[in-house]
């Protein structure tokens, strides 16, 4: 669990990011968890975009696959949401001590 200091800092790495992950008509499928387990493992902090097609929630996905890839969820911002998961091989962000 992180606190509201290093959520805070992750949201300041996380506002020039690009999305790397689009969801579209098709929804939460099998590639999409994959891809988000590689963009932890090579950047540890992934942002996600909705695209037109998709009738999902930001909110509700972003915590769905929090809980389902034992990830953080960052924040939420339209139909654009970050989480952070620290990588086992590759680590690149130090967080800052609560």
């Amino acid at each position: 669990m992180i606190t509201s200091k290093q959520r805070s800092f992750l949201k300041k790495l996380a506002h020039d990011l690009e999305p790397t992950v689009f969801l579209g008509k098709s929804g939460l499928t099998e590639n999409i968890r994959k891809e988000m387990v590689t963009g932890f493992e090579s950047r540890e902090l992934v942002k996600v975009k909705l695209q037109e097609g998709c009738t999902l929630d930001p909110k509700e996905v972003a915590n769905q696959l929090a809980e389902e890839l034992s990830a953080e969820f960052v924040q939420a911002i339209g139909r654009k949401f970050v989480l952070y998961r620290e990588s086992r091989d590759n680590k690149q962000i130090i967080l800052p001590r609560s």
